[in-house]
């Protein structure tokens, strides 16, 4: 397999766990790739085996898997529904929960909860994936409320609280940025003057540093590259894509960016010296000045005859081939990284529909000469995906789509990937499904 960074930047970017774990959003490296041998080219008559299932509530964010323990986060509303407008913040009081799971049979090892009042646009639940590195667990609610908490029992370490602490405005869609780990620190992105992003000492919690201003965040979770020999933190941000030196927030360069309605929601991603990033109707490639730290220059825009331009899911790059949802019309393209040239487009992963679908989501994980994409549908398929063509080699339903989004039934949350199963959730359970050849 052909590797998009170098090795080592590969095993600096990921929390020690096992081969077989995906401890936190996109897998180990952030990236979604699932290195797991073993695992099956076509389902069984009947779908992938379910191994268990658990009632879980309301929220978009993702399993994490590591040590046997699944890792989940959900909302319980109390009294007033869930009313889905992308242009008004819906007032629901709740409690937003951490859940630790048995992996091999669902068996509930612990709850951790605490009151919540959600005043944002699309307020089902939680958005960010907990990020799990050896005895901790870090989360971080649609408000605000970051935790870090051991692994084993559920007991409070640490904790913050973006709103108070920092008196950060809370996005229109609540907070996104699933925080990442870096060394000895857990860089979040906060918002607000002078704390755009703040790193955390990820065992004590005391802050580190701070840096960069805006009134919002945005929604893209910090990202991490490597130019040259050294680290790059990436923040793709309202206004511009930032990237600092993580040890320190030092500003390194920018290059302005500002998706529409600030929806900087897909995370950068990096091949050899290509950095693509898009969403909010546009997108942009850059040749990174590999080895001097300069100001990359650009490559090519998106436009309505090059490239997509992503929303819920970030694409991945297999082999310098760009794979991914365009958010205005739901299609899922092919294009050539290098120039931006649009090789082709498919519907099938993400609808059943000959029509477009704003949004419209499928969420796409690498695995040998293989892709597994979870559909918003509920729906997983494998296929081969190649520059020249989408072969669709199987496809199961594993969980209905509960959520609602533009007058449509969908799912919205990441699934996991580990020892050869895939853990899956929307807004009434959580579920493990065989995934073994």
């Amino acid at each position: 397999m052909k590797l998009s960074i170098p090795l080592l930047a590969v095993l600096a970017f990921a929390p020690c766990t096992s081969a077989a774990d995906w401890p936190q959003w996109m897998g180990p490296t952030r990236n979604g790739v699932w290195n797991e041998d073993g695992v099956l080219t076509r389902f069984p008559e009947g779908g992938p085996k379910k191994l268990w299932s658990m009632p879980i509530g309301g929220g978009y964010s993702g399993p994490a898997v590591a040590d046997d323990r699944v890792f989940a986060m959900d909302f319980i509303t109390e009294g007033s529904g869930v009313e889905n407008n992308p242009n008004k913040r819906n007032e629901i009081k709740g409690i937003e929960r951490i859940h630790c799971l048995d992996a091999t049979t669902g068996k509930p090892l612990w709850k951790h909860e605490y009151p919540c009042h959600y005043s944002i646009s699309f307020p089902c639940g939680p958005r960010c994936t907990p990020t799990v590195e050896g005895d901790r667990v870090y989360t971080l609610g649609a408000m605000g409320h970051l935790c870090c908490l051991d692994a084993k029992s559920g007991k409070v370490v640490w904790s913050k609280d973006f709103v108070k602490d920092y008196s950060a405005p809370v996005p229109m869609w609540g907070f996104c940025g699933h925080p990442l780990i870096h060394d000895d620190l857990l860089i979040c992105l906060v918002g607000g003057e002078g704390h755009l992003a703040v790193a955390f000492d990820k065992v004590t919690g005391k802050e580190v540093w701070k840096t960069l201003g805006g009134k919002e965040s945005g929604y893209c979770p910090p990202s991490m590259i490597h130019v040259g020999d050294k680290s790059v933190l990436v923040l793709r941000c309202p206004k511009a894509i930032h990237a600092l030196k993580p040890s320190t927030g030092e500003a390194l360069w920018l290059v302005p960016h500002a998706p529409r309605h600030g929806l900087s929601i897909s995370a950068p991603q990096q091949y050899k010296d290509t950095l693509f990033a898009g969403g909010g109707g546009t997108a942009v490639a850059l040749k990174l000045a590999m080895g001097t730290g300069e100001k990359p220059t650009e490559l090519w825009k998106a436009s309505a005859a090059k490239g997509f331009s992503p929303s819920n899911a970030t694409p991945l790059i297999s082999d310098g081939t760009l794979y991914g949802c365009d958010s205005a019309t739901g299609a899922f393209h092919a294009v050539e990284l290098a120039t931006g040239k649009r090789l082709w487009e498919t519907r099938a992963p993400v609808t059943d529909k000959d029509e477009s679908v704003m949004h419209g989501t499928a969420f796409a994980v690498r695995n040998g000469d293989r892709h597994f994409l979870f559909s918003e549908t509920g729906h997983l398929i494998v296929a081969k995906l190649t520059p020249e063509k989408y072969e669709e080699l199987d496809r199961a339903k594993l969980v209905e789509p509960t959520g609602e989004a533009f007058g449509r039934k969908v799912v919205w949350s990441h699934p996991a990937f580990a020892d050869k199963k895939i853990f899956v959730r929307n807004d009434k359970e959580i579920a493990a499904f065989d995934l073994a050849k």
